[in-house]
Protein backbone atom coordinates (compact mmCIF):
# COMPACT_ATOMS: atom_id res chain seq x y z
CA UNK A 1 0.00 0.00 0.00
CA UNK A 2 1.51 3.33 -1.07
CA UNK A 3 0.67 5.25 2.09
CA UNK A 4 2.26 2.60 4.30
CA UNK A 5 5.36 2.51 2.15
CA UNK A 6 5.89 6.26 2.54
CA UNK A 7 5.24 6.07 6.28
CA UNK A 8 7.82 3.34 6.81
CA UNK A 9 10.38 5.24 4.72
CA UNK A 10 9.95 8.60 6.45
CA UNK A 11 8.88 7.71 9.96
CA UNK A 12 12.13 6.24 11.31
CA UNK A 13 13.90 9.29 9.94
CA UNK A 14 11.57 11.69 11.71
CA UNK A 15 11.43 9.74 14.93
CA UNK A 16 15.18 9.58 15.19
CA UNK A 17 15.07 13.35 15.00
CA UNK A 18 12.12 13.85 17.30
CA UNK A 19 13.23 12.10 20.44
CA UNK A 20 16.21 12.20 22.81
CA UNK A 21 15.33 15.73 23.86
CA UNK A 22 15.59 17.38 20.42
CA UNK A 23 16.32 16.86 16.78
CA UNK A 24 19.91 15.86 16.01
CA UNK A 25 21.42 14.61 12.81
CA UNK A 26 23.13 11.73 14.58
CA UNK A 27 19.88 9.88 15.32
CA UNK A 28 18.70 10.63 11.83
CA UNK A 29 21.74 9.02 10.29
CA UNK A 30 21.38 5.65 11.92
CA UNK A 31 21.44 5.84 15.71
CA UNK A 32 19.13 3.37 17.48
CA UNK A 33 18.65 5.02 20.86
CA UNK A 34 15.01 5.72 20.22
CA UNK A 35 13.79 2.45 18.75
CA UNK A 36 11.23 2.09 21.51
CA UNK A 37 9.68 5.46 20.75
CA UNK A 38 9.95 4.84 17.03
CA UNK A 39 8.18 1.52 17.35
CA UNK A 40 5.43 3.13 19.41
CA UNK A 41 4.72 5.85 16.86
CA UNK A 42 5.01 3.39 13.98
CA UNK A 43 2.45 1.13 15.64
CA UNK A 44 0.08 4.01 16.30
CA UNK A 45 0.17 5.12 12.68
CA UNK A 46 -0.29 1.55 11.52
CA UNK A 47 -3.35 1.20 13.75
CA UNK A 48 -4.79 4.45 12.42
CA UNK A 49 -4.23 3.21 8.89
CA UNK A 50 -5.88 -0.18 9.48
CA UNK A 51 -8.40 0.26 12.31
CA UNK A 52 -9.57 3.88 12.49
CA UNK A 53 -13.32 4.37 11.91
CA UNK A 54 -12.75 6.61 8.87
CA UNK A 55 -10.34 6.21 6.01
CA UNK A 56 -7.42 8.53 6.72
CA UNK A 57 -4.84 9.77 4.22
CA UNK A 58 -1.81 8.99 6.36
CA UNK A 59 0.47 10.79 3.92
CA UNK A 60 -1.39 14.05 4.60
CA UNK A 61 -1.47 13.29 8.30
CA UNK A 62 2.29 12.90 8.32
CA UNK A 63 2.83 16.03 6.20
CA UNK A 64 0.75 18.16 8.57
CA UNK A 65 2.51 16.76 11.63
CA UNK A 66 6.10 17.43 10.60
CA UNK A 67 5.94 21.28 10.83
CA UNK A 68 4.39 20.99 14.31
CA UNK A 69 7.22 18.65 15.30
CA UNK A 70 9.93 21.04 14.12
CA UNK A 71 8.22 24.00 15.77
CA UNK A 72 9.07 22.41 19.12
CA UNK A 73 12.77 22.97 18.41
CA UNK A 74 13.81 26.42 17.23
CA UNK A 75 12.30 29.13 15.01
CA UNK A 76 14.43 28.28 11.97
CA UNK A 77 14.26 24.51 11.56
CA UNK A 78 11.67 23.94 8.84
CA UNK A 79 10.17 21.25 6.64
CA UNK A 80 9.62 21.94 2.94
CA UNK A 81 7.19 19.67 1.06
CA UNK A 82 8.35 18.41 -2.31
CA UNK A 83 5.71 20.56 -4.03
CA UNK A 84 7.24 23.73 -2.55
CA UNK A 85 10.94 22.92 -2.63
CA UNK A 86 11.73 24.26 -6.11
CA UNK A 87 10.08 27.61 -5.40
CA UNK A 88 11.72 27.80 -1.97
CA UNK A 89 15.21 27.31 -3.46
CA UNK A 90 14.50 29.52 -6.46
CA UNK A 91 15.16 32.87 -4.82
CA UNK A 92 18.68 31.79 -3.84
CA UNK A 93 19.68 29.59 -6.76
CA UNK A 94 20.24 32.39 -9.26
CA UNK A 95 17.62 31.73 -11.95
CA UNK A 96 14.28 30.17 -12.78
CA UNK A 97 12.27 29.32 -15.87
CA UNK A 98 10.14 32.29 -16.83
CA UNK A 99 9.61 35.13 -19.29
CA UNK A 100 11.58 37.91 -17.56
CA UNK A 101 9.15 40.59 -16.45
CA UNK A 102 8.28 42.43 -13.27
CA UNK A 103 4.60 43.19 -12.92
CA UNK A 104 2.30 44.88 -10.44
CA UNK A 105 -1.41 44.31 -9.93
CA UNK A 106 -2.99 47.63 -10.93
CA UNK A 107 -6.56 47.26 -9.62
CA UNK A 108 -7.44 43.88 -11.15
CA UNK A 109 -4.93 43.64 -14.01
CA UNK A 110 -1.30 42.50 -14.10
CA UNK A 111 0.68 45.37 -15.60
CA UNK A 112 4.30 45.09 -16.70
CA UNK A 113 6.50 47.60 -14.88
CA UNK A 114 9.96 46.33 -15.82
CA UNK A 115 11.56 44.05 -18.42
CA UNK A 116 14.55 41.89 -17.51
CA UNK A 117 17.32 42.90 -19.90
CA UNK A 118 18.03 40.16 -22.42
CA UNK A 119 15.13 38.03 -21.16
CA UNK A 120 12.53 36.20 -23.27
CA UNK A 121 9.90 38.96 -22.92
CA UNK A 122 12.26 41.65 -24.18
CA UNK A 123 13.18 39.55 -27.20
CA UNK A 124 9.57 39.33 -28.41
CA UNK A 125 8.79 42.99 -27.77
CA UNK A 126 6.91 43.09 -24.45
CA UNK A 127 7.08 46.64 -23.08
CA UNK A 128 6.69 48.37 -19.73
CA UNK A 129 3.08 49.47 -19.41
CA UNK A 130 1.64 46.41 -21.18
CA UNK A 131 -1.46 44.92 -19.52
CA UNK A 132 -1.70 41.13 -19.40
CA UNK A 133 -5.25 40.28 -20.43
CA UNK A 134 -4.94 36.58 -21.25
CA UNK A 135 -2.49 33.76 -20.49
CA UNK A 136 -2.75 30.79 -22.86
CA UNK A 137 -6.09 32.15 -24.10
CA UNK A 138 -7.53 32.22 -20.57
CA UNK A 139 -8.63 35.65 -19.35
CA UNK A 140 -6.78 36.82 -16.25
CA UNK A 141 -7.67 40.54 -16.30
CA UNK A 142 -10.62 41.81 -14.31
CA UNK A 143 -10.99 38.66 -12.24
CA UNK A 144 -9.16 39.61 -9.04
CA UNK A 145 -6.71 36.74 -9.57
CA UNK A 146 -3.92 36.81 -6.95
CA UNK A 147 -0.53 37.92 -8.26
CA UNK A 148 1.09 34.68 -7.04
CA UNK A 149 -1.26 32.66 -9.24
CA UNK A 150 -0.49 34.79 -12.29
CA UNK A 151 3.22 34.50 -11.54
CA UNK A 152 2.95 30.72 -11.38
CA UNK A 153 1.24 30.68 -14.79
CA UNK A 154 4.03 32.74 -16.33
CA UNK A 155 6.76 30.53 -14.86
CA UNK A 156 7.55 27.08 -16.19
CA UNK A 157 10.28 24.80 -17.50
CA UNK A 158 12.89 26.38 -19.76
CA UNK A 159 12.01 25.82 -23.42
CA UNK A 160 8.23 25.70 -22.93
CA UNK A 161 5.97 28.34 -24.45
CA UNK A 162 3.39 30.65 -22.91
CA UNK A 163 0.97 32.74 -24.99
CA UNK A 164 0.06 36.21 -23.75
CA UNK A 165 -2.72 38.52 -24.84
CA UNK A 166 -1.50 42.08 -24.27
CA UNK A 167 -3.40 45.38 -24.15
CA UNK A 168 -1.08 48.23 -25.08
CA UNK A 169 -2.03 51.89 -24.84
CA UNK A 170 -0.85 52.59 -28.39
CA UNK A 171 -2.84 49.75 -29.98
CA UNK A 172 -6.64 49.43 -30.24
CA UNK A 173 -6.33 45.66 -30.70
CA UNK A 174 -5.30 42.95 -28.30
CA UNK A 175 -1.73 41.95 -29.15
CA UNK A 176 -0.67 38.30 -29.07
CA UNK A 177 2.82 37.12 -28.09
CA UNK A 178 4.20 33.57 -27.96
CA UNK A 179 7.10 33.61 -25.50
CA UNK A 180 9.52 30.74 -25.02
CA UNK A 181 10.48 30.57 -21.37
CA UNK A 182 14.17 30.86 -20.57
CA UNK A 183 16.49 31.18 -17.60
CA UNK A 184 15.53 34.37 -15.82
CA UNK A 185 18.23 35.59 -13.42
CA UNK A 186 17.31 36.16 -9.79
CA UNK A 187 19.54 39.09 -8.96
CA UNK A 188 20.91 40.02 -5.55
CA UNK A 189 22.16 43.55 -6.33
CA UNK A 190 19.25 45.98 -6.40
CA UNK A 191 21.33 49.07 -7.07
CA UNK A 192 24.92 50.06 -7.82
CA UNK A 193 25.99 53.62 -8.57
CA UNK A 194 28.33 56.44 -7.57
CA UNK A 195 26.61 58.16 -4.67
CA UNK A 196 29.33 60.85 -4.48
CA UNK A 197 32.44 61.57 -6.57
CA UNK A 198 34.61 59.12 -4.57
CA UNK A 199 32.01 56.80 -3.01
CA UNK A 200 30.25 53.84 -4.58
CA UNK A 201 26.92 52.55 -3.26
CA UNK A 202 25.69 48.95 -3.55
CA UNK A 203 22.41 47.56 -2.22
CA UNK A 204 22.22 43.77 -1.81
CA UNK A 205 18.88 42.07 -1.11
CA UNK A 206 19.96 38.47 -0.38
CA UNK A 207 22.89 36.06 -0.22
CA UNK A 208 22.29 33.58 -3.04
CA UNK A 209 24.46 31.53 -5.37
CA UNK A 210 25.22 34.49 -7.65
CA UNK A 211 25.53 37.17 -4.97
CA UNK A 212 29.30 37.17 -4.67
CA UNK A 213 29.91 37.53 -8.42
CA UNK A 214 27.23 40.23 -8.73
CA UNK A 215 28.80 42.08 -5.81
CA UNK A 216 32.32 41.72 -7.22
CA UNK A 217 31.25 42.92 -10.67
CA UNK A 218 29.54 45.93 -9.09
CA UNK A 219 32.61 46.74 -7.00
CA UNK A 220 34.94 46.54 -10.00
CA UNK A 221 32.58 48.67 -12.09
CA UNK A 222 32.38 51.34 -9.40
CA UNK A 223 36.14 51.32 -8.95
CA UNK A 224 36.53 51.96 -12.68
CA UNK A 225 34.29 55.01 -12.19
CA UNK A 226 36.56 56.41 -9.49
CA UNK A 227 35.24 54.81 -6.30
CA UNK A 228 37.74 54.82 -3.44
CA UNK A 229 35.15 54.30 -0.70
CA UNK A 230 32.11 52.04 -0.52
CA UNK A 231 28.73 51.96 1.20
CA UNK A 232 27.12 48.50 1.28
CA UNK A 233 23.41 48.72 2.07
CA UNK A 234 22.21 45.44 3.59
CA UNK A 235 19.00 46.70 5.17
CA UNK A 236 16.21 44.20 4.87
CA UNK A 237 18.64 41.51 3.69
CA UNK A 238 17.46 38.43 5.60
CA UNK A 239 20.46 36.33 4.54
CA UNK A 240 20.63 33.08 2.60
CA UNK A 241 23.80 31.09 1.97
CA UNK A 242 26.77 31.63 4.28
CA UNK A 243 29.46 31.19 1.60
CA UNK A 244 28.82 34.45 -0.33
CA UNK A 245 29.04 36.43 2.93
CA UNK A 246 32.41 34.83 3.69
CA UNK A 247 33.70 35.54 0.18
CA UNK A 248 32.53 39.15 0.40
CA UNK A 249 34.22 39.65 3.77
CA UNK A 250 37.41 38.16 2.31
CA UNK A 251 37.50 40.96 -0.28
CA UNK A 252 37.93 43.56 2.47
CA UNK A 253 39.94 41.81 5.19
CA UNK A 254 43.73 41.48 5.45
CA UNK A 255 45.10 37.95 5.28
CA UNK A 256 44.68 35.87 8.43
CA UNK A 257 41.62 37.76 9.70
CA UNK A 258 38.93 35.53 11.26
CA UNK A 259 35.52 35.82 9.56
CA UNK A 260 33.14 33.41 11.31
CA UNK A 261 33.06 30.12 13.17
CA UNK A 262 30.27 27.60 13.68
CA UNK A 263 29.80 25.28 16.66
CA UNK A 264 27.29 22.47 17.08
CA UNK A 265 27.01 18.99 18.60
CA UNK A 266 28.84 17.09 15.88
CA UNK A 267 32.35 17.40 14.50
CA UNK A 268 30.90 18.11 11.06
CA UNK A 269 29.22 21.24 12.39
CA UNK A 270 32.49 22.70 13.69
CA UNK A 271 34.20 25.07 11.29
CA UNK A 272 36.21 28.29 11.17
CA UNK A 273 36.80 30.63 8.26
CA UNK A 274 39.70 33.06 7.79
CA UNK A 275 40.59 35.57 5.11
CA UNK A 276 43.30 34.45 2.71
CA UNK A 277 44.76 37.85 1.82
CA UNK A 278 43.63 37.78 -1.83
CA UNK A 279 40.87 40.37 -1.43
CA UNK A 280 40.95 43.20 -3.93
CA UNK A 281 39.51 45.89 -1.65
CA UNK A 282 41.57 45.63 1.53
CA UNK A 283 42.44 49.33 1.68
CA UNK A 284 39.22 51.07 0.66
CA UNK A 285 37.06 52.73 3.31
CA UNK A 286 33.87 50.84 4.05
CA UNK A 287 30.49 51.43 5.70
CA UNK A 288 27.91 48.66 6.11
CA UNK A 289 24.28 49.75 6.62
CA UNK A 290 21.95 47.41 8.52
CA UNK A 291 18.56 47.44 10.22
CA UNK A 292 16.20 45.12 12.07
CA UNK A 293 15.52 43.25 8.81
CA UNK A 294 19.19 42.34 8.36
CA UNK A 295 19.76 38.74 9.43
CA UNK A 296 21.80 35.56 9.16
CA UNK A 297 24.48 35.84 6.43
CA UNK A 298 24.16 39.63 6.62
CA UNK A 299 25.08 39.45 10.29
CA UNK A 300 28.04 37.19 9.51
CA UNK A 301 29.39 39.81 7.12
CA UNK A 302 28.66 42.80 9.37
CA UNK A 303 30.08 41.00 12.42
CA UNK A 304 33.31 40.18 10.60
CA UNK A 305 33.75 43.78 9.45
CA UNK A 306 32.98 45.18 12.91
CA UNK A 307 35.06 42.77 15.00
CA UNK A 308 38.09 43.22 12.74
CA UNK A 309 37.70 47.02 12.97
CA UNK A 310 37.62 47.03 9.18
CA UNK A 311 34.72 49.44 8.67
CA UNK A 312 31.84 51.23 10.35
CA UNK A 313 28.39 49.69 10.86
CA UNK A 314 25.62 52.30 10.51
CA UNK A 315 21.87 52.01 11.07
CA UNK A 316 19.86 50.02 13.61
CA UNK A 317 20.32 46.72 15.46
CA UNK A 318 20.06 43.67 13.21
CA UNK A 319 17.52 40.84 13.58
CA UNK A 320 19.61 38.37 15.58
CA UNK A 321 19.62 35.07 13.65
CA UNK A 322 22.71 33.09 14.52
CA UNK A 323 21.52 29.55 13.82
CA UNK A 324 22.95 27.52 10.95
CA UNK A 325 20.62 25.30 8.91
CA UNK A 326 21.60 22.32 6.81
CA UNK A 327 19.19 21.32 4.04
CA UNK A 328 18.76 17.54 4.02
CA UNK A 329 16.88 15.89 1.18
CA UNK A 330 14.30 13.24 2.14
CA UNK A 331 13.37 10.19 0.07
CA UNK A 332 10.20 11.75 -1.38
CA UNK A 333 12.09 14.86 -2.63
CA UNK A 334 10.93 17.00 0.26
CA UNK A 335 13.57 18.61 2.45
CA UNK A 336 14.40 19.28 6.06
CA UNK A 337 16.24 22.48 6.94
CA UNK A 338 17.62 21.50 10.30
CA UNK A 339 19.51 23.76 12.69
CA UNK A 340 22.85 22.05 13.27
CA UNK A 341 25.03 24.81 14.77
CA UNK A 342 25.34 28.37 15.97
CA UNK A 343 27.68 30.81 14.32
CA UNK A 344 30.00 33.17 16.15
CA UNK A 345 31.67 36.40 15.09
CA UNK A 346 35.48 36.80 15.36
CA UNK A 347 35.24 38.28 18.86
CA UNK A 348 33.30 35.22 20.03
CA UNK A 349 29.81 36.73 19.94
CA UNK A 350 26.76 34.62 19.25
CA UNK A 351 24.39 36.78 17.22
CA UNK A 352 21.36 34.60 17.96
CA UNK A 353 18.76 36.40 20.03
CA UNK A 354 17.07 34.44 22.84
CA UNK A 355 14.17 32.14 22.01
CA UNK A 356 11.98 29.65 23.82
CA UNK A 357 11.46 26.29 22.17
CA UNK A 358 7.94 25.99 20.80
CA UNK A 359 7.25 29.72 21.17
CA UNK A 360 7.90 30.83 17.61
CA UNK A 361 5.15 33.45 17.60
CA UNK A 362 6.76 35.43 20.41
CA UNK A 363 10.13 35.08 18.69
CA UNK A 364 8.82 36.66 15.48
CA UNK A 365 7.03 39.37 17.46
CA UNK A 366 10.29 40.45 19.07
CA UNK A 367 10.82 42.98 16.26
CA UNK A 368 7.48 44.61 17.08
CA UNK A 369 8.40 44.61 20.75
CA UNK A 370 11.50 46.62 19.87
CA UNK A 371 9.33 49.18 18.12
CA UNK A 372 6.89 49.32 21.02
CA UNK A 373 9.78 49.98 23.38
CA UNK A 374 10.99 52.83 21.19
CA UNK A 375 14.19 51.20 19.99
CA UNK A 376 13.82 52.64 16.50
CA UNK A 377 13.61 56.13 17.97
CA UNK A 378 16.59 56.06 20.31
CA UNK A 379 19.77 54.07 20.80
CA UNK A 380 19.19 54.37 24.56
CA UNK A 381 16.11 52.14 24.21
CA UNK A 382 18.16 49.18 22.91
CA UNK A 383 18.22 46.30 25.37
CA UNK A 384 21.87 45.28 25.28
CA UNK A 385 22.94 42.17 27.15
CA UNK A 386 25.77 43.69 29.17
CA UNK A 387 26.54 40.32 30.68
CA UNK A 388 27.94 39.38 27.27
CA UNK A 389 30.51 42.10 26.55
CA UNK A 390 33.16 41.37 23.93
CA UNK A 391 35.94 43.42 22.39
CA UNK A 392 36.97 43.94 18.81
CA UNK A 393 40.60 43.40 17.88
CA UNK A 394 41.08 47.13 18.31
CA UNK A 395 39.65 47.06 21.83
CA UNK A 396 36.17 48.46 21.17
CA UNK A 397 33.28 47.03 23.21
CA UNK A 398 30.59 45.07 21.35
CA UNK A 399 27.72 43.00 22.69
CA UNK A 400 26.40 39.50 22.09
CA UNK A 401 22.99 38.01 22.70
CA UNK A 402 20.87 39.58 20.02
CA UNK A 403 21.99 40.93 16.68
CA UNK A 404 24.70 43.34 15.59
CA UNK A 405 24.54 46.73 17.26
CA UNK A 406 25.80 49.40 14.84
CA UNK A 407 28.74 51.64 15.62
CA UNK A 408 26.61 54.61 14.63
CA UNK A 409 22.94 54.30 15.54
CA UNK A 410 20.60 56.30 13.31
CA UNK A 411 17.05 56.56 14.58
CA UNK A 412 14.06 55.90 12.35
CA UNK A 413 12.48 59.01 10.87
CA UNK A 414 8.73 59.07 11.54
CA UNK A 415 8.30 62.84 11.34
CA UNK A 416 6.29 62.71 8.12
CA UNK A 417 4.02 59.84 9.06
CA UNK A 418 0.43 61.00 9.51
CA UNK A 419 -2.99 59.38 9.24
CA UNK A 420 -3.27 60.75 5.68
CA UNK A 421 0.00 59.17 4.65
CA UNK A 422 -0.92 55.84 6.23
CA UNK A 423 -4.28 55.85 4.44
CA UNK A 424 -2.85 56.49 0.97
CA UNK A 425 -0.03 54.03 1.59
CA UNK A 426 -2.35 51.23 2.72
CA UNK A 427 -4.59 51.85 -0.27
CA UNK A 428 -1.63 51.39 -2.64
CA UNK A 429 -2.18 54.86 -4.07
CA UNK A 430 1.47 55.94 -4.10
CA UNK A 431 2.42 53.01 -6.34
CA UNK A 432 -0.62 53.23 -8.59
CA UNK A 433 -0.32 57.01 -9.09
CA UNK A 434 3.40 56.70 -9.91
CA UNK A 435 2.75 53.95 -12.43
CA UNK A 436 -0.15 55.77 -14.07
CA UNK A 437 1.88 58.98 -14.27
CA UNK A 438 4.82 57.15 -15.87
CA UNK A 439 2.51 55.27 -18.22
CA UNK A 440 0.68 58.37 -19.46
CA UNK A 441 3.90 60.31 -19.97
CA UNK A 442 6.10 57.46 -21.20
CA UNK A 443 6.79 59.09 -24.59
CA UNK A 444 8.11 62.21 -22.85
CA UNK A 445 10.64 60.05 -21.02
CA UNK A 446 11.89 58.11 -24.05
CA UNK A 447 15.26 59.86 -24.13
CA UNK A 448 15.74 60.04 -20.35
CA UNK A 449 18.58 57.84 -19.10
CA UNK A 450 19.42 59.11 -15.62
CA UNK A 451 17.91 60.62 -12.48
CA UNK A 452 18.94 64.20 -13.24
CA UNK A 453 17.30 64.06 -16.64
CA UNK A 454 14.14 62.61 -15.11
CA UNK A 455 13.95 65.34 -12.45
CA UNK A 456 14.04 68.00 -15.16
CA UNK A 457 11.00 66.42 -16.78
CA UNK A 458 8.94 66.03 -13.61
CA UNK A 459 6.67 68.86 -12.43
CA UNK A 460 7.64 70.91 -9.38
CA UNK A 461 6.89 69.44 -5.96
CA UNK A 462 3.72 71.47 -5.37
CA UNK A 463 2.22 70.43 -8.71
CA UNK A 464 3.12 66.76 -8.23
CA UNK A 465 1.67 66.75 -4.72
CA UNK A 466 -1.51 68.46 -5.89
CA UNK A 467 -1.99 65.93 -8.68
CA UNK A 468 -1.55 63.08 -6.22
CA UNK A 469 -4.00 64.52 -3.68
CA UNK A 470 -6.64 64.87 -6.39
CA UNK A 471 -5.93 61.31 -7.55
CA UNK A 472 -6.32 59.95 -4.01
CA UNK A 473 -9.66 61.70 -3.60
CA UNK A 474 -10.94 60.50 -6.97
CA UNK A 475 -9.74 56.89 -6.76
CA UNK A 476 -10.24 56.09 -3.07
CA UNK A 477 -12.38 58.93 -1.73
CA UNK A 478 -9.61 60.06 0.62
CA UNK A 479 -10.32 63.72 1.41
CA UNK A 480 -7.53 66.32 1.10
CA UNK A 481 -6.79 67.04 4.77
CA UNK A 482 -4.14 69.65 4.15
CA UNK A 483 -2.96 69.97 7.75
CA UNK A 484 -1.74 66.36 7.61
CA UNK A 485 -0.74 66.54 3.95
CA UNK A 486 1.64 69.40 4.68
CA UNK A 487 3.27 67.41 7.49
CA UNK A 488 3.73 64.45 5.11
CA UNK A 489 4.63 66.62 2.11
CA UNK A 490 8.32 65.71 1.77
CA UNK A 491 7.69 62.03 2.51
CA UNK A 492 4.96 61.74 -0.13
CA UNK A 493 6.79 63.72 -2.81
CA UNK A 494 10.06 61.86 -2.34
CA UNK A 495 8.34 58.49 -2.52
CA UNK A 496 6.41 59.51 -5.64
CA UNK A 497 9.61 60.60 -7.37
CA UNK A 498 11.35 57.36 -6.38
CA UNK A 499 8.49 55.20 -7.66
CA UNK A 500 8.23 57.13 -10.93
CA UNK A 501 12.00 56.76 -11.36
CA UNK A 502 11.63 53.01 -10.85
CA UNK A 503 8.88 52.79 -13.47
CA UNK A 504 10.87 54.80 -16.01
CA UNK A 505 14.51 53.84 -15.37
CA UNK A 506 14.33 50.54 -13.47
CA UNK A 507 14.68 49.37 -9.88
CA UNK A 508 18.17 50.77 -9.33
CA UNK A 509 16.80 54.26 -9.95
CA UNK A 510 14.33 53.82 -7.10
CA UNK A 511 17.18 53.59 -4.60
CA UNK A 512 19.24 56.28 -6.31
CA UNK A 513 16.31 58.67 -5.91
CA UNK A 514 15.16 57.61 -2.44
CA UNK A 515 18.70 57.70 -1.01
CA UNK A 516 18.78 61.46 -1.60
CA UNK A 517 16.36 61.88 1.31
CA UNK A 518 17.25 58.74 3.29
CA UNK A 519 18.67 59.91 6.62
CA UNK A 520 20.56 56.68 7.25
CA UNK A 521 22.34 56.82 3.90
CA UNK A 522 23.01 60.52 4.23
CA UNK A 523 24.61 59.85 7.62
CA UNK A 524 26.69 57.07 6.07
CA UNK A 525 27.90 59.49 3.37
CA UNK A 526 28.81 62.07 6.01
CA UNK A 527 30.83 59.55 8.03
CA UNK A 528 32.66 58.00 5.11
CA UNK A 529 33.58 61.35 3.60
CA UNK A 530 34.92 62.54 6.97
CA UNK A 531 37.43 59.66 6.96
CA UNK A 532 35.97 57.94 10.03
CA UNK A 533 35.54 54.65 8.16
CA UNK A 534 39.28 54.23 7.59
CA UNK A 535 40.87 50.96 8.67
CA UNK A 536 41.42 50.29 11.50
CA UNK A 537 38.37 51.83 13.16
CA UNK A 538 39.49 53.37 16.42
CA UNK A 539 36.55 55.49 17.57
CA UNK A 540 32.95 54.40 18.01
CA UNK A 541 30.38 57.12 17.54
CA UNK A 542 26.85 56.62 18.89
CA UNK A 543 23.89 58.83 18.16
CA UNK A 544 21.94 59.28 21.35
Amino acid sequence: MKSKKIIYVLLPLLLALAFAGGLITGGFLGGNKNNGSADKIRNILSLIDSEYVDVIDTDSLLESTIPDLLAKLDPHSTYIPASELEESNESLDGSFGGIGIVFNMMTDTATVVEIVSGGPAEKVGIMAGDRIVTINDSTVAGKQIPSDEIRSQLKGPVGTTVKLGIKRATSPKLLSFDITRGDVPVTSVDASYMISPQTGYIRINKFGKTTYMEFLNAMVDLKSKGAQKYILDLRGNSGGYMEPAILMANEFLPGGSPIVSTHGRTQASESSYWSDGTGGFQNEELIVVIDEGSASATEIFAGAIQDNDRGLIVGRRSFGKGLVQNQIMLPDNSALRLTIARYFTPSGRSIQKPYTRGANDSYQMEIYDRINHGEGLSADSVKLDKSHVYTTFGGREVYGGGGIMPDIYVIGDTSGVTSYYVNVLNAGLLHSFAFNYADKNRKDFDNIHDINGLLKKLPDDETLLGQFVSYAQEKADIPPRWYYINISRDLIVNQLKSLIASDILGQSALFEMSNRSDEVIQRAIKEIESGKASYPIVNTLKEK
